[in-house]
């Protein structure tokens, strides 16, 4: 029997402790509430080295927390080139680190990196802020905007997967 996700899910922000850790969490709760957990892989990571190892930034963790969501067993790590292989979608929060991806993405790979925005078109935007200099406001802001584009991607991934 094979036990590996028939689709897989990466995540990406600048440092992977705020915008990509958060989407990981509202993204995973959703593929357990639709009871695709096992069909539906999700990882999250940085296109900077920054905080490899840490956990997501304490705000972060606390909107999450105060939405059901435990974000606490996530670590930062940086995205490769590999994960073109590994992932199906590789998902920037914004231009510039959609711009980071496109410089390690192989060749022949480009179709599977996406901006997580385009999956909620109605919200208007096509980046998620980074909330990391601002206050708690800004974490909930992305919160919101995070929830919405899970939405849409799941119904990318069941139109086209499942």
């Amino acid at each position: 029997m094979n036990t590996e996700p028939s689709v897989s899910v990466l995540f990406v922000c600048m440092g992977n402790i705020c915008r990509s850790p958060t989407a990981h969490g509202v993204f995973r709760k959703l593929i357990e509430e639709e009871g695709l957990a096992g069909v539906i892989g999700v990882d999250s990571a940085g296109t900077h080295a920054y905080h490899v190892g840490n956990d997501p930034d304490r705000r972060a963790q606390a909107t999450a927390r105060s939405r059901g969501i435990d974000l606490s067993d996530l670590r930062a790590r940086q995205a490769r080139s590999e994960d073109f292989h590994a992932f199906d979608y590789v998902i920037a929060m914004d231009q510039e680190n959609y711009l980071s991806l496109q410089g390690i993405c192989p060749a022949g790979m480009e179709q599977r990196i996406y901006m997580f925005l385009d999956f909620a078109p109605d919200l208007g935007d096509r980046e998620v802020p980074d909330p990391y200099y601002g206050g708690a406001q800004g974490f909930e802001r992305v919160f919101d905007m995070v929830e919405a584009a899970s939405l849409g991607l799941l119904q990318d991934i069941r139109r086209r997967y499942l």
